[in-house]
């Protein structure tokens, strides 16, 4: 046996003996059992059940719901980035704050129902003096990526060679070094990427899944180990044949399709959610970028088998940051606040994180950089459709030249401009307000100019040290 794990220290006011849980009147319930209850007092409360999932309300939750209901072990199918693993994480959530187990036991074994030969010895010899330590819920997760050179060992475990020197016999549980999967016995165990493991190592799941026993080295254990397995795979993999094994797909009783962000506004509730700006990102370049990302999804240039992740409107959002942060530590920016120009550096940072056709070898830069053109001119017509902009045209009616950048300052761009008619309805619509800093107003005007040249009602010229020109 080893000595009690200290990463999370339960309350003192918890039973700590096997009579003390009796007294108490706990009652031993399943992992499926917990999950249910727990998922039911949501729902009758109406509490959220899984905060900071965004888009799968009506679609993909109301599925794993009626898995966790029925008692289903489940898959999720998905492209990447669709938000898998952290709904899988999420679950986590609807277990027990804290859950007794056996002190020392490897397996995390009920008090009530013991497991393994040494912990049932345990408990015949104490009695009620079974010293009990209480997990907590964080500690009942258990996650694998499955990686070709995953063994059978790594999920399910084996002869531990040090044991049998000692003198005992093959057959002998005891000898058993136990893997991932029963150590995560009384709690949720995940596969992520399910196909990529080799068919005997998906032969080893079987039993776990259905007869809830192991196979090691040829001896077979009754193991009725308590837990959750949730596994998620890539449509194309999971359903053909040779990557995963019929047996497998059979023993999972829920088979569940995630998807990208349906509307826009959710894709734009994602960005916000989880990127880490470091400068303001104002919300049209946020819409800009979830236009785009999704522009890029369904170009047909584009390997739509793998899918354009959420990482890549987070990451583009992140990157648009850091652009705007390093034009004001450049020049000395009292703060620092995105710009249209800042969004032109995504399609090189961005490039490995999308899948060309075959045929688009040497054009990648070039497609990205075609579809942000077509996505920021779509949110200038949305934005400011309907506005006379007249006021920004007539500024270089006579020959004037407006030069901005990346590393053009806020102060810089404004005074070129001055006083411009229509200015404070462009702002208004851009959600920026009456009163707005310097850096929102160079942002807004940046925006107007660039939709301007996009709907070609105004030139752009790009200098070969990287300004941007407006003008006739």
């Amino acid at each position: 046996m080893t000595d009690a794990p200290t990463a999370i220290t339960p309350p003192s006011d918890l039973p700590r003996t096997l009579g003390e849980l009796r007294a108490s009147g706990h009652e031993f319930r399943t992992v499926k059992e917990e999950l249910r209850d727990n998922l039911l007092a949501r729902l009758r409360s109406g509490e959220p059940r899984f905060p900071g999932i965004v888009g799968y309300d009506d679609t993909v939750l109301p599925e794993v719901e009626r898995a966790l209901l029925a008692g289903h072990d489940m898959v999720l199918l998905g492209e990447r980035g669709q938000g898998k693993t952290r709904l899988i994480r999420g679950l986590i959530d609807l277990l027990d704050e804290w859950t007794p187990v056996i002190t020392g036991s490897e397996l995390h074994e009920h008090p009530y129902h013991p497991l393994t030969p040494a912990s049932r010895r345990l408990v015949a010899e104490t009695g009620d003096l079974l010293p009990i330590w209480w997990l907590h819920r964080s500690e009942r997760y258990g996650e694998k990526l499955a990686t070709p050179d995953t063994s059978v060992g790594d999920l399910i475990g084996d002869v531990d060679p040090i044991k049998v020197a000692e003198g005992r016999a093959l057959g002998d549980p005891d000898t058993i070094h136990f893997g991932l999967v029963p150590r995560t016995n009384r709690g949720i165990f995940a596969v992520n990427e399910l196909p990529d493991l080799a068919e005997r190592i998906q032969v080893s799941l079987l039993n776990v899944l259905e007869e809830r026993d192991i196979q090691v080295r040829g001896y077979q254990l009754r193991l009725p180990l308590d837990l959750l397995l949730v596994a998620s795979a890539n449509p194309e993999d999971y359903t053909n044949r040779g990557r995963i094994i019929t047996p497998l797909k059979d023993r999972f009783g829920a088979e569940i399709r995630t998807h990208y962000p349906v509307d826009l506004s959710l894709e734009t509730e994602l960005i916000r959610q989880e990127a880490a700006l470091v400068a303001a990102v104002p919300e049209h370049l946020i819409d800009v970028l979830a236009r785009y990302t999704r522009a890029v999804r369904e170009s047909p240039a584009v390997d739509a088998r793998s899918g354009i992740s959420a990482r890549f409107a987070i990451a583009g959002a992140e990157t648009t940051a850091a652009s705007a942060l390093r034009r004001s530590g450049l020049r000395q920016e009292r703060e620092a606040v995105a710009r249209v120009c800042d969004t032109v550096s995504v399609t090189s940072t961005l490039r490995g994180k999308v899948e060309f056709e075959s045929g688009e070898e040497g054009r990648e830069t070039e497609v990205l950089a075609h579809l942000l053109r077509v996505a920021t001119a779509e949110t200038f017509r949305d934005r400011l459709a309907g506005l006379d902009l007249s006021g920004f045209t007539d500024l270089v009616a006579e020959g004037a030249i407006i030069e901005t950048g990346d590393l053009v300052s806020a102060d810089e761009l404004l005074g070129q401009i001055g006083t411009v008619p229509g200015l404070a309805k462009v702002l208004d619509r851009l959600g920026l307000g009456d009163a707005p800093s310097p850096g929102q107003a160079a942002s807004a005007i940046e925006f107007v100019l660039e939709g301007l040249h996009l709907t070609r009602r105004l030139a752009k010229e790009m200098t070969d040290d990287g300004r941007t020109l407006y003008g006739s």
